[in-house]
């Protein structure tokens, strides 16, 4: 048999079920698995608490270089090279950004434990997409497909190069164990699998496209799937925004027209709306908002691709924090693009019957008797609403799909119709609610007409005049259709987009 690449006391923190265990405290909390051939966890019987953790400790002693009860970059390259693991500085200061919980630069017993259990957590997910016939091994034909459906074409041969550096015992295949132990101290990038089945942005719309752009996978950008997976989106969009068209412009009107002495309910917002043009008239102002979907989809998705060049690589994923930076700097360039047609959609949806004979009816007496600036009122509440919408839709659904990721996905990335509706809705509920001040000012600033000789009206002073005579409950005018409209909404474009995705040849793995 070969010389196994891991070494022997890194093969000796783990069980003889397959599993890794912490500390008495965390022990059942690492991953689900087994050997390529067994089926569950082990009990006490097989491994004692205390005994996992005296040999996790050995471990730690043995990486722990200068013994100051601290894992840091210098400590990891020496003591994996002692134990004839070799990586490059780059691998082991992913290893120690991926596991510092409290950003001292290192890693104390504790992180270092919590990284190998969630290692091991994604290293199974890997294993289990790479596993294309579901036998518990890898072998040479597997990794040529896998790499293939990731864009990267190799030889079998090639293949047969990366089998034999994990193969232990010259079988020519990976059980679990092998690939397990090869990789334990081995950072691992982003699985393309949680990019496929995950997407947010693409999938849910819920009338206000301020969201980060999703990942696309190699193989989607290079089959040029992304771009049919860009056009469902946006024709899911259209269909979810003309089924919830009533509760949008309800709130809008709740937005621009109720106070404390005009208190709009929700059925008496849709009674006086079908009294004054009909039923019809539920559907103003939807017009414009589904024409800007395409030209704001496409801009926000270019201008997103060519910021990540900037701070990353196109072969490394973006950490979260580079997401919501480029993602908010591709929704400003958007929204400033096409932020007319948003002033555009606010005038149509308060207009009254006869007022405007079309959206170009529209443009034109805004141009002729406000100027070219009203196209732009609300701008700045705008701009600014883009961080705290698009920074904590991002950070409550990354929350939501880590949390089902390491405690409910053993087999596959995919998390199901039912969790992936769930933490879509939540995550933009949040989001929608952090930024609902800002939209209301920037709603009551697009609806303003201007009057000559009238003061122009600044953020901060509808912001003093709301507070002064509304109270703080003043900015969350109009919130109740809102929220009305997001299970809908998100249930709406969720079915559309699978199904123009069949339509449009989209692979759904």
């Amino acid at each position: 048999a070969r010389r196994s690449l891991a070494s022997p006391v890194v093969s000796g923190v783990l069980c003889p079920c397959g599993s890794l265990h912490g500390s008495p405290a965390e022990n059942g909390g690492g991953s689900a698995g087994g050997g390529s051939g067994s089926g569950g966890t082990c009990g006490r019987s097989l491994c004692e608490a205390s005994e996992q953790d005296r040999r996790l400790r050995a471990l730690f002693q043995k990486l722990d270089v200068n013994r100051d009860g601290a894992l840091c970059v210098h400590d990891l390259a020496v003591g994996l090279g002692r134990l004839g693991l070799h990586r490059t500085e780059l691998d082991l200061l992913k290893i120690v950004k991926a596991g510092d919980k409290d950003l001292d630069g290192q890693l104390d017993f504790e992180e270092f434990v919590h990284y190998l259990q969630d290692h091991e957590k994604k290293l199974r997910l890997v294993f289990k997409s790479l596993d294309k016939k579901n036998d518990g091994r890898i072998d040479a034909q597997e990794i040529v497909q896998s790499l293939r459906d990731l864009g990267v074409k190799i030889s079998e041969q090639q293949a047969e190069k990366i089998l034999k550096s994990m193969d232990k015992n010259g079988t020519m295949t990976i059980d679990w164990n092998e690939w397990r132990d090869y990789h334990l101290l081995h950072p691992v990038e982003n699985i393309p699998e949680i990019i496929l089945y995950w997407k947010h942005s693409t999938i849910f719309d819920v009338g206000e496209n301020l969201t980060v752009p999703d990942e696309f996978t190699v193989e989607e950008r290079q089959t040029g799937m992304w771009w049919r997976h860009l056009v469902a989106g946006g024709g899911a969009g259209a269909v979810s925004r003309t089924c919830t068209a009533p509760l949008d412009r309800l709130k809008v009107l709740m937005q621009v027209h109720a106070s404390r002495s005009n208190n709009m309910c929700i059925i008496g917002g849709f009674t006086q709306m079908i009294r004054e043009g009909g039923p019809r008239s539920l559907w103003r102002g939807n017009g414009i908002n589904v024409l800007k979907i395409a030209p704001e989809s496409a801009i926000k998705f270019m201008a997103y691709e060519q910021i990540k060049r900037f701070i990353g690589t196109d072969q490394e994923m973006l950490r979260i924090h580079e997401r919501l930076l480029a993602g908010s700097l591709a929704g400003a360039i958007a929204q400033s693009s096409i932020y007319p047609m948003e002033v555009l959609k606010t005038r149509m949806a308060l207009r009254k019957t006869g007022q405007y004979s079309g959206m170009l009816d529209c443009a034109k007496n805004i141009l002729a008797k406000e100027g070219m600036a009203a196209f732009y009122k609300g701008y700045i509440p705008n701009m600014l609403g883009i961080i705290p919408y698009a920074g904590i839709d991002l950070a409550v659904y990354e929350t939501l799909k880590n949390t089902w990721l390491q405690r409910y996905a053993v087999n596959s990335a995919d998390p199901g119709v039912f969790v992936l509706l769930a933490c879509g809705t939540i995550s933009s509920t949040c989001g929608q609610l952090a930024s609902y001040p800002l939209a209301l000012v920037r709603t009551r600033m697009q609806a303003q007409a201007s009057v000559e000789g009238a003061p122009e009206v600044t953020m901060r002073g509808l912001f003093k005049h709301i507070l002064k005579t509304e109270g703080a409950f003043g900015l969350y005018r109009g919130l109740a259709p809102n929220f009305m409209k997001v299970i809908p909404a998100v249930s709406i474009s969720y079915v559309v987009y699978e199904n123009l995705k069949m339509t449009l040849g989209v692979d759904s793995r």
